[in-house]
């Protein structure tokens, strides 16, 4: 069985724009499900070691949200004149995070997205996202 080639980049800037900043880390966090769950390769994007890469020097919250990057197959670096160190930054961050993501999986609640899906039911018939649980 083939499948079309897709990926999901979760460019969390454009994101911002589209949810709110205050739903940013959920909405993200579903993705993330949602594409782990499909087989879909995601492309963690939007500043990961920004400061690093243009400075040379990271922000603690950079290191944090590379961190999480884990979860991604893909992360993705802006370029700037410390890029080799911010790659290096990444390998070694990754590295470390990929022994804690391995043991520990997150317990999600229920996706409220998953309801807009339901097909039309008739009396007495389960609806598809029912019949799953």
């Amino acid at each position: 069985m083939r499948s079309p080639r897709i990926g999901v980049m979760i460019a969390r800037g454009d994101l911002a724009v589209e949810c709110g900043y205050q739903r940013l880390a959920e909405v993200q966090e579903q993705i993330l499900w949602i594409c782990e769950a499909a087989h879909v390769p995601v492309i963690w994007a939007t500043q990961v070691l920004e400061s690093l890469a243009k400075e040379g020097v990271p922000s603690r919250s950079e290191i944090t949200d590379a961190g999480a990057g884990v979860r991604a197959e893909c992360v993705m670096l802006n370029k700037g004149p410390y890029i080799v160190k911010a790659v290096g930054a990444l390998d070694d961050i990754l590295r470390r995070m990929e022994g804690h993501q391995r043991k520990s999986r997150s317990t999600l609640r229920r996706l409220r997205l998953a309801e807009l899906f339901q097909l039309e039911k008739e009396p007495g018939e389960r609806s598809i996202a029912s019949s799953a649980s």
